[in-house]
């Protein structure tokens, strides 16, 4: 038996867990043992994902019944949910009880909303439904690996891409005192956002060489953002978030703009974010203006500052699939399994796509 860490996608069929498979191919630590979908179930993934035939072949889907066979009783297994929110806790509530029946240990990371709240209440209150393992939730964290430097959880309920490009623009700022922790957030997004399921706002005539906003100030990302930027700083922060839909399929460039009474100078800024993230592999600090196109495809987020009559402005670019979802989650796995937290995320962006 190989001695790599067996991982399992919940969710697999959609654009996130496409991502956590296209990166998991290359892994060092990690190899896949189970691609779970109900709805692809014993068809090959490559059916689905064609990119993605050298690295799987005729391995197919897995049922959410059946995948738990395919791991001996006393492995490691490094479980990622890509499910949608609302379904993805109850999922995982299953998987651990069986787990827990087979003596595997395991370490989960969720991509959804599911576990990004400290409490029950307020997850319900935001998206109007029961959630579907309370008895989990002080089980898990919910942070960016480059604001956390020590967790006391077995699991983690990843940000989110909204939240991610936006949490690493707004955590330096609040935490640095320069700027009042009143926001205002201006974001925009990839088609890929918002997942696989055709509908209006994606689909590729109304998208296409179109730029509008949706949910303004009403967007429910904007109780996480606030939220985590409080837990990191311990500030109390309101967030006045404006989503775009952008006519680009991947990517998502943040604006957070912030008042400050201090005389603050560019060369303060970036500072204040060179310092931050000086031991953060992913985040890049640059003296301009940073580009969608510099980290699409990539685990980087790129960042730049201005400021000038009492405003300042904090830009950062990432790509929603991978620093905003899967390989921001693949980063956490690395750090909860003790591995370098770059393992298998390395990779620059094509630069031409």
């Amino acid at each position: 038996m190989s001695d790599k860490i067996r991982a399992v996608i919940l969710g697999a069929s959609g654009y996130v867990g496409g991502e956590l498979l296209r990166l998991l191919a290359g892994h060092p630590d990690f190899e896949l043992a189970a691609a779970v979908s109900e709805s692809c179930r014993g068809k090959p993934i490559a059916d689905t994902f064609g990119h993605l035939s050298p690295a799987y072949g005729e391995q197919a889907f897995a049922g959410y019944d059946d995948w738990l066979d395919t791991l001996e009783p006393g492995s490691r297994l490094a479980l990622f949910s890509a499910a949608p929110h609302g379904s993805s806790a109850a999922l995982i509530a299953a998987a651990l009880a069986d787990a827990a029946g087979r003596d595997i240990d395991v370490h989960v990371v969720d991509s959804s909303a599911d576990f990004r709240y400290p409490n029950q209440l307020d997850y319900e209150v935001v998206y109007g439904s029961e959630h579907g393992a309370p008895e989990l939730i002080d089980s898990f964290v919910c942070a960016l690996p480059e604001h956390a430097d020590t967790w006391d959880r077995q699991h983690v309920g990843h940000p989110g891409c909204f939240a991610t490009a936006t949490l690493l623009a707004t955590v330096p700022l609040v935490a640095s005192g320069l700027a009042e922790p009143d926001l205002f957030v201006a974001g925009v997004t990839g088609s890929t956002g918002s997942g696989r399921k055709p509908q209006p706002g994606t689909h590729h005539p109304e998208r296409h060489s179109n730029l509008y906003a949706y949910k303004p100030l009403e967007h429910r990302h904007a109780p996480e953002m606030a939220g985590l930027t409080e837990a990191a700083t311990g500030t109390a922060t309101r967030v006045h978030f404006v989503p775009h839909s952008g006519p680009f399929t991947r990517g998502i460039h943040i604006t957070v703009h912030a008042r400050t009474d201090q005389r603050v100078t560019q060369s303060d800024l970036l500072d204040v974010y060179r310092k931050a993230y000086a031991n953060a592999p992913f985040v890049e600090v640059v003296n301009g203006m940073p580009r969608v196109k510099d980290v699409v495809a990539s685990n980087y987020c790129r960042i730049g500052v201005a400021t000038a009559d009492g405003s300042i402005v904090v830009m950062s670019a990432i790509d929603n699939l991978v620093k905003g979802a899967a390989g921001g989650a693949l980063q956490w796995m690395n750090r909860l399994w003790g591995l370098p937290e770059t393992a298998g995320l390395g990779t620059t962006a094509p630069g031409w796509t």
